[in-house]
């Protein structure tokens, strides 16, 4: 099937049955996840897998009750960096010099003028701009589920501070963005299963300078 057919076969789904998804299936969609464009390829977001049951049943009222938390095989947190750290860029810039080949200072005046415009923003902003990263990620993850036919519900319903704490994010400088329960639909208690995908129109939605 193509990109397209796939996305129309994809939806939210509400109900899952809690049957396993193969690792293999998982780990195709943690790698779209990995290999998604970001700004100045930074990178700035990590995915936290979950499959323990008495760990998606902590988060469940964290996620305000949604059954999907412990009715899927897996959920994924994305948690993007809190801060731009020089560290960090440092770390970034001398990964892409040693897998290319390259000199360590192969990029220093890029790299610092970036740094400089990254840290003159609050941290609050920083964190923004990280966010937005991950959403790319985010959305290859359910792409690449739906061309694996593994139904993923994409979730901001939660608390995100409650769920940080509980998954200690802070030790590792992130915070959480966005979920994606990944399992198979319950076709039979699941009211949104066979309603009609509903999107703004094609001339609504593309506004052309021509």
């Amino acid at each position: 099937m193509s990109l397209l057919e796939d996305l129309k076969w994809r939806y939210a789904t509400k109900k899952m049955n809690g049957t396993p998804v193969a690792q293999e299936k998982i780990d195709y969609i943690l790698e779209a996840a990995r290999l998604a464009p970001t700004s100045s390829g930074l990178h700035p977001f990590r995915v936290i897998e979950i499959s323990d049951p008495e760990l998606k049943a902590k988060i469940q009222p964290i996620a305000y009750g949604q059954s999907q938390i412990v009715d899927s095989s897996h959920i994924l947190v994305f948690a993007a960096y809190d801060a731009y750290t020089k560290e960090r860029v440092e770390a970034t810039f001398a990964q892409q010099a040693e897998e290319r080949g390259l000199p360590l200072n192969f990029a220093d005046d890029y790299k610092n003028n970036l740094f400089a415009q990254l840290s003159a923003l609050s941290q609050e902003q920083q964190f923004s701009h990280a966010a937005r990263q991950a959403y790319i990620g985010f959305g290859l993850a359910l792409a690449a589920a739906a061309e694996q036919k593994i139904d993923a519900t994409p979730m901001e319903g939660f608390n995100n501070e409650q769920l940080d704490a509980l998954l200690e994010l802070n030790k590792l400088g992130l915070k959480s963005v966005s979920i994606i329960a990944i399992g198979y639909r319950d076709e039979a208690h699941d009211w949104l299963v066979n309603m009609k995908k509903v999107r703004p129109l094609q001339e609504d939605f593309i506004i052309k300078f021509n």
